[in-house]
Formats: C-alpha cells, structure tokens, sequence
C-alpha cells in the first residue's frame, strides 16, 4: 500500500518503465520545490525573493520544524516574522562582498534557499496574497527556511521570534526519526532544511585550517575567507590549503548507507534483523554504511555477511530515500541468498545484531497487514502478541519487504 500523499511517479509507455517497472518515490523524496540551484550565487534573485509578500519561511529551532497544531502540517511564516533576526537585507551583497568584509565575531543565523513552489502544492501563510514572485520565466512562491536555535550573539532576539510565533498557535515539532507523521511532500521539505542546517550547524570551522567558516550559497556551502575583521580592522588569516585552488568551498557531505531486503534462494522467506534496543518481536532490513572503493553491490554482500552470515548472489537496485539523520542517502537493494551454506545464518562476525531469522512470505505479509508501526509507537490494535512486527511505510525498509512479498523481483521484465 502506498503512502497516500506521497508523489507517484506517472506510469508511462517507455522502454524503461517496460523493463523495470515504474519508478518508485520513497518518504523525504518528492520534493514539491523547484530548488532553481544555479540562482543561489545571485544576491538580487534571493534578496527579492525573501522580500516578496508571497515570501514563506520554515522556522527550526534545534532542528525541529515549526509545525500547526496537528504536528501533520508545516507552518510558514512571513518575513516580518523572521526580520527581527536576519535583518531586512539579509542577501543585500554579493557573496565576494560578504567574503572579503568577514567578520568571524558577528553572529547571525542561517538562511536557506529552499525553492520555489511553482506548482502550489505546499500550503503558506498568505492565503490573500495573489501575486507570486516572478523572476526571469520563474514564476511560484519562494521558501525559505531559517535556524532560529537560540545561540551566542543572538540568544535573546532568537527566544523573542520563538515566542511570537509560538503565541499564534504554532510549536516545533520533536526532530527525532522516530515520528515521521508529516505528509509527504511536506517531509521532503523539512529534510531538505534538516539536512543542510544540520551541516551548518556541524561546520563551522575550516576542516583545513580550523579557522571560522562563512555560510554562502544560500546556506549550500561554506568557505574559508582570506581575511577578518573581528580585531575591529582588516587582518589576513593564517594561511589555509583551499585558497589557491579550483574551489575555496565545502560542501555538504552526504553518506551512501545501503539497505537491502535478502531473499532467500528458493524465493519462499526473507531475512531480517533485530537490534538489542528494538521493542519485542520488531524486526527489520539490514543495512549499514558503504566504504571508500566499494560499489553498492559490493558493500550489499559486505554488510549482510558481516552482520548475518549470509552470503549473497544477484543484487538489484530498487529504489533510494534521502534519511536526514544527520546525512545518509539510503540506497535500497534487493539480493537473493546463495543455495545450501550461503543461507546459514552466524551472528559472530558482527555483534550489531542481537537477532536475525529467515521469515516465510506469508508470515511478512501478515506483518504488513497487522504489525507496522514507529519505533516508538505501540502495536497496532489488531497485533497479536508475539508476532512478527515492521517499520512503518514511511521507512524504505517496509517498502523493500513489500516489494519482495509482492513479487516486484521477479516481475516479468521484456
């Protein structure tokens, strides 16, 4: 069963779509923003766009997004909500400006170019305003997103707009992975602000030099100026390694982590595993982290040999899901067991898991039917005690195994 609001992807007539099948979109994908990346050096385009009345902004405050009273919903709020903060000019120079008059002891938050929404899909604080923001042929409401974390040198003005916003009904929502109730486009949203705040927030200091760091971009990457201003004049930095070369930027780190739905090799049960910290009976997918030199086939049959013994044959790619806790791409995968001592299972190379079983079709397909639920959350009603249960489908887990237990991989491909 599909996640209701979740963007399918049209089924078409292609040659592709023949082969494999249709494309598959996962929770915290389908982004219902246009990101327009190659307009995040132009100061003019985003200081109009965060003036514009049609302007919203997604407030987080330790990474929590602000959300409306049934947590299911982002709330947007104007910029004379978030002036008080960043100033009405926030993007009022060009970024070689801003580089070459650093100042490492002024604080400020934030802000993050998150789009445009040129197809009307995410709700906003301006339901009168009829004018969208145009800029050359781009046309849609700008979003913005702004990290309202109290922190030194804006501690007081930052507990100020959190107020204020909180007395129009809003809160700010837990930022945990363990509650993943917002709908779906929304929850691309707020992992696109997660993860790129996050990193923000993570880096402040040059990996080269260890000198401060400037958030440029529209908060997509940071450099290392040659100079600063902090002394109350003009002073060069200690020398650093990036300066000189092609590219005086860093850029946000994302990691490979590979997640895979295991087969057994007559087709009959599907391996899964527990963790000590999971509640009773909760089991799912085995994953884990790709390393340097590794492809995602090759880190696959790694990472469910070392966790479960078993070794794989054929690995199919499935599908992907950006995961922004802190910075992972899951990459999902489909891979069959080999025949006789491949299927063995031995916990001894890896002590991550505290248990892992072959499990029949039809004992997971009653788990997806009876047994799905958050980690942190109870059993549904018509669990019975002691059977199998399964992350929720907003996890690409619970997609994998629903893929394996409706046949996706063995589909009649031409």
């Amino acid at each position: 069963m599909p996640i209701p609001d979740l963007p399918v992807i049209a089924d078409d007539d292609s040659m592709l779509s023949k082969k494999f099948g249709r494309e598959i979109a996962n929770y915290f994908s389908g982004s219902p923003l246009n990101r327009l990346s190659f307009l995040r050096d132009n100061n003019e385009f985003l200081q109009s766009a965060f003036a514009h009345p049609s302007a919203a902004f997604l407030l987080m405050n330790g990474l929590g997004p602000l959300v409306q009273s049934d947590s299911a919903h982002l709330a947007f709020v104007a910029s004379a909500d978030v002036v008080p903060l960043t100033g009405p000019e926030p993007f009022g120079k060009k970024e070689s400006d801003l580089i070459n008059e650093f100042n490492s002891a002024e604080k400020r938050p934030v802000i993050l170019f998150l789009g445009v929404d040129d197809k009307n899909h995410l709700p906003s604080h301006n339901a009168g305003v009829l004018d969208d923001f145009v800029y050359r042929d781009y046309t849609g409401s700008p979003y913005f997103a702004v990290d309202v974390t109290p922190r030194p040198g804006y501690a007081d003005t930052a507990n100020a707009v959190i107020d204020a916003v909180k007395a129009k009904g809003f809160s700010f929502h837990d930022n945990s992975p363990r509650h993943m109730g917002l709908h779906a486009g929304q929850a691309a949203t707020y992992g696109h602000a997660r993860a790129l705040l996050d990193w923000n927030a993570r880096n402040p200091f040059c990996a080269q030099c260890g000198q401060p760091t400037l958030s440029v971009h529209a908060g997509t990457k940071r450099v290392c100026p040659p100079t600063d201003l902090a002394s109350g004049t003009l002073k060069d930095r200690l020398p650093c390694a990036t300066r000189g070369t092609v590219s005086n930027l860093s850029f946000p780190r994302t990691d490979p982590t590979v997640i895979m739905a295991v087969i057994s090799s007559d087709g009959t049960k599907i391996l899964l595993g527990r963790q000590r910290r999971w509640p009773k009976d909760w089991y799912s997918t085995l994953a884990g982290f790709q390393e340097p030199g590794e492809s995602i086939e090759e880190a696959v049959r790694r990472e469910v040999w070392e966790e479960s013994g078993v070794k794989l044959g054929r690995v199919v790619l499935h599908s992907s899901q950006p995961w922004p806790f802190p910075a992972s791409l899951m990459i999902g995968a489909v891979g069959q067991a080999q025949p006789g001592d491949g299927e063995t299972i031995f916990l001894g190379n890896d002590a991550e898991l505290e248990s892992a079983k072959w499990f029949p079709l039809e004992e997971v397909r009653e788990a997806l039917l009876k047994g799905v639920s958050n980690l942190g959350e109870s059993a549904p009603k018509d669990y019975v005690e002691g059977a199998l249960r399964l992350p929720p489908q907003t996890a690409i887990a619970n997609r994998l195994i629903t893929a394996v237990v409706e046949g996706w991989w063995i589909q009649p491909r031409i």
